[in-house]
């Protein structure tokens, strides 16, 4: 076994440090929620990674962004983060995509994949990635951030996740967002994708939402549409 994953084990078998290497996931967005997905999922060792992303870095992203630092201020979020990929783990099968998911390229760019993760910030572009996943039967990894708040969760079609989530007429209005909230956002997406694709239990349809100002926790249930 690659000496780099020696601290995996324990917490994950042999046998499912392997499966991962055989996995491919995609993460759409390379910005806050992307950045530290992205991050984890080299370092853990998914055998293949697809991102896109049609934005730049601006100075706004500078207070949360992983893969932001003003020298990238104008640079492509994606483009930077296969040159981070390249320096992290370079066996992994890498692949960037510089666009914005629309109704003509998404059906493509999650084709293949066992995971798709969702780091985006628009809940219209997020309702596009959510029926693809349904039309492909892929499994969406849920994640959305604000001010101190992170929620997370696998969605399947029919569950009623997303729907119950963002029904017709949703819009966000807070897009306050502090350099930790991403980052336990990622962890939990993560710590779902991990334990999706290495066949561990998880439960579809469900919600988790940590509030970090109060420290609090809560498991909610979606009702099936």
């Amino acid at each position: 076994m690659d000496e780099r994953y020696i601290r995996n084990l324990g917490a994950l078998t042999e046998e499912e440090c392997l499966r991962l290497r055989g996995k491919k996931v995609f993460v759409a967005g390379c910005g806050g929620l992307g950045g530290h997905l992205t991050e984890m999922l080299l370092r853990l060792g998914v055998g293949a990674i697809v991102v896109a992303d049609g934005d730049v870095f601006e100075a706004s992203n500078l207070n949360r962004q992983l893969l932001s630092e003003p020298a990238l201020l104008g640079v492509s979020k994606a483009e930077a983060a296969a040159r981070r990929a390249e320096r992290v783990n370079s066996d992994v099968a890498f692949t960037a995509i510089k666009v914005f998911l629309d109704e003509n390229n998404v059906g493509g760019a999650i084709r293949g994949c066992d995971a798709v993760m969702d780091a985006l910030d628009s809940i219209p572009a997020r309702k596009l990635l959510a029926e693809a996943c349904g039309r492909a039967g892929i499994p969406l990894i849920h994640g959305a951030i604000c001010g101190w708040v992170a929620q997370a969760g696998i969605s399947m079609p029919g569950d009623g996740l997303m729907e119950t989530l963002y029904p017709a007429g949703a819009s966000v209005s807070d897009k306050s967002s502090l350099a930790m909230t991403p980052a336990l956002c990622a962890a939990m997406q993560t710590a779902l994708c991990i334990r999706l694709l290495t066949g561990r239990p998880v439960e579809t349809g469900t919600l988790y939402y940590f509030d970090l100002l109060n420290m609090e926790f809560e498991q909610l249930f979606s009702p099936v549409l």
